[in-house]
Formats: structure tokens, C-alpha cells, sequence
């Protein structure tokens, strides 16, 4: 039989092989049951049963069909069985009432068919060398064909907006009014299913769903992965451009890192033909994500998974027929299983690499380091089983490293985020920790938060030229010097956090002296005992009001027992910035002395010290007020200084405390 419309319609030659119902009725349901050998059992996902090729019953209208005994039960309805052999032949075959116009001449002169090559041929073409791209990632691109994202604003606006009026083919061509190429019509398709179509979870948990057919998929506006590929497909045949539903497993919803794949598949995505080559897209995951949590679907656009480049493509999608991978070479199953997964959201980011590339890590001596390479400055944060600690992360100018000392032995969560350019923390890496040795020597502060050391971001935020670049600093004597420049206009606060000892809350900025010189600041730093110690430094625009901002820490190391220098003074809000304060520099001053002080006050008129007398110091010729107390008698020592020589009222700028006799 030989169908023809015009010039650009399909040819199709059919054998029909006809017994008698004399023949057919004494075969019996058994044969009924054989009579279309790619019936197979439905599994997981929604996808047939895979052998050389993909076989799949699709129903449009209708209940699904599994045999001739469902025919038997519906013999009005149409019934559409296609048919992939290993070839890539594509078989369609529609089941009409015996009254009913067949509809094939209709479907395939619609405006928009598919379009045959020079030899008449329209079956989709398999996978062959010029479609494969080379493994592994070249970094040259995220997408698999040149693409700029910009000139697809105004489409993907029109697209997404575009509602459901009555079918299928009049949604394909509302779509269509605005794509004048092929790619423009697999992107309108693209972002219409992203941005309309939900995905059900509750079905998805059905262990005997129906497959969903398009009609209920634009009704709902639910479906599965299956519905998702499903559609796609059949939108872009409609929009006359090659389509193709590959199954496989996947790294998505519920997997758990280093897991093995076996039996059913539980994914499907597309493979589109565009430009002589095939090119891989996964609507399903370009739609939004499920919440491991609640089991709610949320829609947030991914961007990723249009046009993927194969190489990336592979990380958490592995097909059923290796030449989907469009791969040389292909990956086998075992190494898809053990490959480092990247999220999306790393490439996403800006992440190129990460090291080391496997998700299982060991740590050696109590210790694990991982570094991520990324295309421009990035922030970073961890958690390792849920928390902000026991890590040392330092920015770089294109990347981060971090040092991870788990607390105890055994197996641990370790994730990495990262912000990219937007304002918002994403999962970009997950791995699992196996320890079996926890170094005690290695007890990170609590306090201790990320990032460690000055980097990039610090410079950003107005703090250059810093003395230390190291985020580490080591003190045999309990005391320590750390400068930096200050850009105009930047305030400096500085506190210091351990895990034991006097320092708290009210305590903690005492241990640091800060002084101001011209355009840098000096943190004079004391330890009240050996240990560890998070140095914190934080920065605020002095005209804009808000908060200081956390921008790095300093992780101090002293080991040396025999430390336990006291506070420093207090000082108060009239201490100005570019005060200097050279003795005494102990905020507890001994009872029944004479105490030497000496310090640079600028924009004052006259100074002294008060406790239960009081002494004036003097200003000498360097710049300097000098002078003298006892501690005779008193509990508490204050500096005072009168600004306005026209004035009798005094400031207090600092406070001592003296020790009890």
C-alpha cells in the first residue's frame, strides 16, 4: 500500500499479513496476547521494555492498549502503536474502527510535518561519529552547538506566555508564530513545557500508573518524566523537527552518592536533531526540582539542560543505547556509577573542575582537601553533616580550597555550595567522608567561620595589602600584629572567639587593640591562654547606616601553656580612630604602683588621668601626652580628654581595671 500527498509528504509501503476469524478465534487469548511482540510489560518511569531497540505502546485518545483483548473491549477508540528496531526504523500504525476515515493522509499534510531528506527518508536518524563530541568537557561551552542566550529573550517571553486554547497541534502552531528556524521551534517547545508543565510526584509513586497521554498532560498540566519526553517528542514532530525518547537511569530525585544502577529505568529525556547533528535536552529537570524533604515540586527554570553538551550531559544522565551518549569514547555504566556528579548548578556557577574527582573521599591523618576551580571569583561555603564547621576554606582568585577534619570517626555528609552571581547559596558538590582516624590536635573554634584569610573578596569589600595573606597565623609568645590598608570611607571592627577560657560575649573585642595609622589599621591581638583562636574581622561604609558586615577570620595558633595575657583596656565611643595608645597597653593595672602613660590623642585640648586622683599629662614635642598615676586606693582607672579648650567637660576615652590588693 502506497500513500502520497504532495511533494512533501511521506511515502509508506506496508505489508499486511490478514487470517481469517475463523483462524484468529481459534488461537485463543494466548495469541491474542502474542499478537504485537512489543507489548511488553510496563516499568518504573513509565518506559517499555528495552531490547536492540525502544519499543513503546503510545495512546492519544483513549484508555492505554496492552493486546488485542483491549481492542476487543474498545473496539471504537484509535489506537497508535509505534516501533523503534536497533536501526533506528520507526514503524507508526493506527488501529481505526471499521467504519472510521483513516486520519494519515490528514496528519501528514499538516503544515508543519516532518521534513525528508533528499532521498525521501523521514525516520529519525541514529546517532552516528560526526554526532559524537569528544570526553572529557573541553570547558569550551555548556552548550552542545554555539548559542547565544540573549537572542532567544524575546521568544522565550512569547513562549511562555502562550496558553492552551483546544489540542495539541494548535498549541504547536500558536508556538510556532514566533520561530523561524528549527532551533527556535525546539526552544519555543522547550520553554512552553518548562515554564507550563508540572511534575507529579504522587504518580510518579505509582507503582502501576497509566501512561500519560498528551490530551491529560495538557489538561492537568502534570506529568512524569515519561509524559515530559513524551510531549516533547511529539510537539516537535508536529513543529517538523526530529525527535527522539531516550530512557536510561539517572542522578536525580532520591539518589544517593557512590550508588549502583540496575534493572528497570527509571528517567527519560529527548535528543533532537538540529543542524545535521543530535543534541540532548531534559525538560523534566529544565521545569524546577523536587524537595527532598516534603516531596514537593517547585518550577525553577534550568537553563543547563537545554542543548546540554553531551560531556556534561553524561554526569547524571546515562541512556539505554550508548550512542545517545554522543560520546567518544562512550562512558560504560560502571564508570557513570563511580564519576565525581556535578550539579547543574556547578557548571551553572561558573565551576570548571573539582579535585579530587570521585565522590567518595578518605581522609588521610584526620584530614580531606578538596579544590574547585571556577571561571571568576565565586563565594564558597560548607557544611559537613549539617553544620558550618570543622573546616578551613580559603577564597581564590578563581576557585577555593578547603581542609576538612571531621570530628569523629566514621561516615560523613560533606556538601559545598557556591553563589555565583546570584545572591543565593546553591549545592554544587556533595561527597562522602569516610574517616578513621580524628587528629585531636586539630580542634577548630566553633566561631570559626568561612572564608579563612584574605582573598579577593576582602580586597572588594575595602581591605587591601593585608600583613598576613596566610589565613593561619602561629604565636609562640601569645600575641601577634595583623595590618592592613583601608580604602575611604571603610570602618574596621575586629573580636576574637575560642572555644574555652574567660573570652565572652562582653569580652570578646577586649583581647585586640585597634589603632589607626593614616590609611591602614593595626589589630594589636593578646591570647588569654594557648589554643586556638577565630579572629574575625568585619567592615561597614561609616555614612551608610546598617550593620558591620562579616567579611574573613584569622585562625590564631598558640601552643605554649605558659600564656595568659589580660585584656586590653576598654574604650569608649569618643576614642577616635586614629588614636594610638602606647602604654599601658594591659587593661588590669597592678594595685599600689606608679603606671607610666603614654598615647597620641589627636584634635584634643587637654588630657588626664582620673581614678583616686587626678594627674594631667602633658603634650611633648613628638606629638605625644605623657604622664603618671597611682593605683594607690583605686579600683578603676579612666583616661579623660576635654576637646573644646572653651569647655569644662571631660570625655571618657579608656578603662582600667586594677587588680585587689
Amino acid at each position: 500500500m502506497e500513500l502520497k500527498k504532495d511533494s512533501n509528504a511521506v511515502s509508506i509501503d506496508m505489508l499486511l499479513i490478514v487470517h481469517s476469524e475463523k483462524r484468529r478465534a481459534a488461537q485463543g487469548t494466548h495469541s491474542d496476547r502474542q499478537a504485537d511482540p512489543g507489548a511488553l510489560p510496563q516499568r518504573r518511569g513509565g518506559l517499555q521494555g528495552v531490547g536492540n531497540g525502544i519499543r513503546r505502546w503510545q495512546r492519544f485518545e483513549g484508555n492505554d492498549v496492552h493486546g488485542s483483548l483491549a481492542e476487543k473491549q474498545h473496539p471504537q477508540q484509535t489506537q497508535v502503536i509505534t516501533s523503534y528496531d536497533n536501526q533506528g526504523t520507526q514503524l507508526t500504525v493506527e488501529v481505526h474502527p471499521r467504519d472510521a476515515m483513516p486520519q494519515l493522509l490528514k496528519k501528514f499534510s499538516l503544515a508543519k510535518r516532518l521534513q525528508s531528506d533528499k532521498n525521501g527518508n523521514t525516520r529519525p536518524r541514529q546517532p552516528g561519529t560526526k554526532d559524537a563530541h569528544a570526553y572529557p568537557w573541553d570547558r569550551s561551552s555548556l552548550k552542545s552547538m554555539p548559542l547565544d542566550l540573549r537572542q532567544f529573550e524575546k521568544l522565550d517571553t512569547y513562549a511562555s506566555q502562550v496558553t492552551v486554547k483546544s489540542g495539541l497541534d494548535e498549541l504547536v502552531s500558536d508556538l510556532l508564530q514566533e520561530a523561524h528556524s528549527d532551533l527556535e521551534r525546539v526552544r519555543v517547545i522547550w520553554i512552553w513545557i518548562c515554564h507550563h508543565i508540572e511534575y507529579d510526584v504522587e504518580a510518579t509513586q505509582e507503582k502501576d500508573r497509566q501512561a500519560f497521554k498528551p490530551t491529560d498532560i495538557l489538561r492537568t498540566q502534570k506529568t512524569n518524566c515519561d509524559g515530559y519526553a513524551g510531549l516533547f517528542e511529539k510537539m516537535c514532530r508536529i513543529a517538523g523537527v526530529q525527535c527522539v525518547t531516550v530512557p536510561g537511569y539517572s542522578k536525580g530525585f532520591g539518589y544517593q552518592t557512590g550508588q549502583s544502577f540496575s534493572g528497570e529505568f527509571d528517567h527519560a529525556w529527548n535528543a533532537v536533531y538540529l543542524e545535521g547533528r543530535w543534541h540532548l535536552v531534559d525538560s523534566t529537570w529544565g521545569s524546577g526540582l523536587v524537595d527532598s524533604s516534603t516531596s514537593k515540586f517547585t518550577f525553577l527554570y534550568n537553563e543547563f539542560y537545554f542543548l546540554t553538551h553531551p560531556a556534561l550531559f553524561i554526569e547524571d544522565h546515562f541512556p539505554d543505547n550508548k550512542n545517545w551518549q554522543l560520546l567518544k569514547p562512550p562512558q560504560s555504566l560502571r564508570q557513570f556509577e563511580s564519576n565525581m556528579y556535578h550539579k547543574s548548578e556547578f557548571y551553572n556557577k561558573g565551576m570548571l573542575s573539582a579535585h579530587p574527582e570521585t565522590s567518595v573521599l578518605r581522609t588521610v591523618n584526620g584530614k580531606a582537601t578538596i579544590t574547585i576551580e571556577s571561571r571568576a571569583p565565586t563565594l564558597f561555603m560548607f557544611m559537613l553533616n549539617g553544620k558550618q564547621e570543622h573546616g578551613l576554606l580559603s577564597l581564590r582568585k578563581n576557585g577555593m580550597k578547603l581542609d576538612i577534619y571531621p570530628p569523629a570517626v566514621g561516615t560523613h555528609k560533606l556538601q559545598i555550595f557556591a553563589k555565583g552571581n546570584s545572591d543565593v547559596y546553591s549545592s554544587v558538590l556533595e561527597y562522602t567522608l569516610k574517616c578513621n582516624y580524628v587528629d585531636l590536635s586539630v580542634r577548630l573554634p566553633a566561631e570559626l567561620h568561612q572564608p579563612v584569610g584574605p582573598s579577593w573578596f576582602s580586597e572588594q569589600m575595602g581591605i587591601v595589602k593585608p600583613s598576613h595573606p596566610d589565613p593561619i597565623i602561629h604565636t609562640s609568645d601569645g600575641r601577634c600584629s595583623v595590618s592592613f590598608g583601608v580604602e575611604e570611607g571603610i570602618s574596621v571592627l575586629a573580636s576574637l572567639h575560642g572555644d574555652e577560657g574567660p573570652i565572652t560575649e562582653e569580652t570578646q573585642r577586649r583581647y585586640i587593640f585597634q589603632l589607626q595609622r593614616e590609611k591602614r589599621a593595626e589589630l594589636k591581638v593578646q591570647l588569654p591562654q594557648a589554643g586556638k583562636f577565630a579572629l574575625k574581622i568585619f567592615v561597614k561604609k561609616r555614612l551608610e547606616p546598617g550593620n558591620y558586615v562579616f567579611v574573613f577570620n584569622y585562625l590564631l595558633c598558640c601552643t605554649n601553656t605558659k600564656v595568659n595575657w589580660p585584656m586590653f583596656p576598654e574604650s569608649f565611643g569618643n576614642w577616635g580612630q586614629d588614636n594610638e595608645l602606647l602604654e599601658p597597653l594591659s587593661g588590669v593595672l597592678p594595685a599600689n604602683r606608679d603606671v607610666s602613660f603614654k598615647l597620641k590623642l589627636h584634635g584634643v585640648a587637654k588630657a588626664l588621668v582620673k581614678g583616686q586622683d587626678t594627674w594631667p599629662l602633658t603634650l611633648n614635642q613628638e606629638g605625644y601626652w605623657e604622664g603618671s598615676c597611682s593605683t594607690a586606693g583605686c579600683r578603676e582607672i579612666y583616661v579623660m580628654v576635654l576637646e573644646n579648650a572653651n569647655h569644662n567637660f571631660y570625655s571618657y576615652i579608656l578603662k582600667y581595671k586594677v587588680n585587689a590588693q
